[in-house]
């Protein structure tokens, strides 16, 4: 009798398995953007600038822990700087095309690098249809806890370094701020925070910036969770 019920477990078991999706690949990390727009003001801040500034993004990503493409990234960055051809974020006009560069970890070996060159590109979406060049340097970045939650630094060699602070009741001009634009890409948590400084210093995009004190990034984290087999037929 005990046999036969063992068995009876042991093939539902089975069952339950192969009907299951596969195990999934998972990856998960921090992540900050800085526009050259404000992302949190109000409408007549905001009506002030679209149309006039907000084509230019940062997007920093930093795998704390995962894979893409079966490829481990723990502890690696990737960088995307992009020109839109409108607002980003504006309903009324089209930012496509946009023009991109990439920059990727440079402690990241030659199969890692194209992995997060695809990971960055699949977050990135549009955006990032048309990427110009890819640059290699050394990425880091620091993401505050606790009293300094939304404190971030992050540098990408000689090209990118952006520093934000948290959002206190003197970054509150007008008195009826929102997050008026979403971030660029999926997130499974962000808060708009003011970047004490955003500069970019390439060539590739015909244009550099240097911008202070502005009410215009988000600090937050990201996770996707990728299916090797989506179900057994």
């Amino acid at each position: 009798m005990y046999q036969i019920v063992s068995k009876a477990v042991v093939g539902l078991l089975c069952l339950l398995v192969l009907a299951a999706p596969a195990l999934a690949q998972g990856i998960y990390g921090d992540y900050v953007e800085s526009r050259s727009a404000d992302v949190y003001t109000g409408p007549c801040f905001a009506n002030g600038e679209v149309g006039l500034t907000g084509n230019e993004a940062t997007m920093a990503w930093h795998v704390r822990k995962g894979e893409w493409n079966g490829v481990a990234l723990d502890g690696l960055g990737v960088v995307a700087v992009t020109r839109a051809s409108a607002t980003l974020g504006d309903p009324y006009h089209n930012p496509y095309p946009a023009q991109s560069i990439l920059i990727v970890d440079a402690k990241a070996s030659d199969i890692q690098r194209q992995a997060l060159i695809s990971f960055a590109r699949a977050m990135g979406g549009r955006l990032l249809e048309n990427v110009l060049r890819v640059h290699i340097a050394s990425i880091s970045m620091q993401v505050g806890e606790g009293h300094e939650h939304g404190s971030t630094s992050m540098r990408a060699g000689n090209l990118v370094e952006i520093h934000t602070r948290a959002l206190n009741d003197k970054d509150h001009y007008c008195g009826n701020e929102v997050t008026y634009y979403p971030p660029l890409t999926e997130l499974n948590h962000a808060m708009p925070v003011v970047a004490v400084s955003n500069e970019y210093s390439g060539h590739d995009l015909g244009v550099e910036w240097k911008i202070f004190n502005k009410r215009s990034a988000f600090v937050g984290t990201f996770s996707r969770e990728l299916p090797l087999i989506s179900e057994v037929r």
